[in-house]
């Protein structure tokens, strides 16, 4: 695997979102805005707040700013088919519009999903811890779940998903293929968790978690009583694009460092974005971690990557689209770490 090893070593307002949202169906906001894809930062966050605003109140959007932020771009590498579920009781309205995401490398491994999550209420969105996995299964983190089934021999005793949003793809695909204990699921929305619960009881059911326990749980990174209650309990931790927030990176840096056990480590999945991921992996060395950084970590995501850079330049941005994997260690990395 081809990766440059660097040198190693908040608390939030969840009523006063810092940075706007991302733009509909796509996770790309809180980018550096000196980076030069990005535009004017107040006018894309005003035109992004009127678009949501707009988009849940079912209102037209005419206005061409508004147009110009929302068009959804680069949405998967075709790492997973998705194929619809007849449930026994279709019309029961809890049970919503069921999925099955499977692997196309892995044919093997397979998850149920909730399609269908119904509307999201304006004041949800606006004062919930964050909202950015609530609406589809992002890039990163399709390509988080297909590494872990690649990478399904790494995994031991337990391990956690941070910040899954509302299906936690790769913790579940961790708790399907994996011969580990534990796998708890995690986000800081409550309506994200309420749904992963729904999800686990599916998958549960359907006989996909043999022996591992598989629980959900909510865990908000700035708290202090969320993040005491599980600290140093995890061998693995893991999380897919959950970076571009601004006011909740170094949180993050001091959820993962707690959690981990001594000879633990964490899986980082996220694009450049601008200077973000350089910014946290700056405070995640000056926590006392080591970080890994890999940009060439899966022959099949590398080659689906070349591919668009070459014919989807319309629609693929590497800045926004593309996730670099970090691994973070308490202690140094040995040379003989695999990924």
């Amino acid at each position: 695997m081809d990766g440059a090893l660097l040198s190693s070593s908040g608390t939030a307002d969840k009523n006063q979102p810092a940075s706007s949202p991302p733009e509909n169906g796509e996770k790309d906001a809180g980018g550096d805005a000196n980076h030069p894809s990005a535009t004017s930062g107040a006018d894309v966050a005003r035109a992004r707040w009127t678009l949501l605003r707009q988009v849940l109140r079912k209102k037209q959007v005419d206005n061409p700013e508004i147009k110009q932020v929302s068009v959804r771009r680069f949405s998967s590498f075709n790492l997973f088919t998705r194929s619809r579920v007849v449930t026994k009781y279709p019309c029961e309205p809890s049970d919503g519009q069921w999925v099955e995401y499977r692997s196309v490398s892995f044919p093997e491994y397979s998850a149920f999903l909730r399609d269908d999550l119904g509307p999201l209420r304006v004041d949800e969105v606006l004062t919930s811890f964050d909202n950015t996995g609530n609406v589809c299964v992002w890039p990163s983190e399709e390509v988080m779940a297909h590494y872990c089934l690649k990478k399904r021999h790494m995994f031991r005793g337990a391990v956690c998903e941070l910040g899954g949003g509302m299906t936690c793809l790769a913790g579940l695909m961790v708790a399907i293929c994996a011969d580990v204990n534990e796998v708890l699921l995690s986000d800081g929305n409550e309506k994200a968790i309420h749904n992963v619960r729904g999800l686990i009881e599916k998958n549960r059911q359907a006989g996909m978690f043999g022996s591992t326990q598989v629980s959900n749980r909510l865990v908000r990174w700035d708290c202090d009583s969320d993040i005491s209650a599980l600290e140093g309990h995890f061998d693995i931790v893991m999380c897919a694009d959950c970076l571009f927030l601004d006011q909740y990176r170094a949180s993050l840096v001091e959820a993962i460092r707690r959690l981990l056990r001594p000879n633990g480590m964490a899986l980082v999945l996220a694009p450049l974005r601008g200077q973000t991921l350089g910014v946290f992996c700056q405070l995640a060395q000056q926590a006392g971690l080591c970080v890994s950084q890999h940009h060439k970590y899966d022959s099949q995501v590398w080659d689906l990557h070349v591919k668009m850079q070459r014919e989807g330049k319309e629609t693929y941005d590497e800045n926004i689209h593309y996730p670099v994997l970090l691994t973070l260690t308490k202690g140094p990395q040995p040379d003989s770490l695999t990924l």
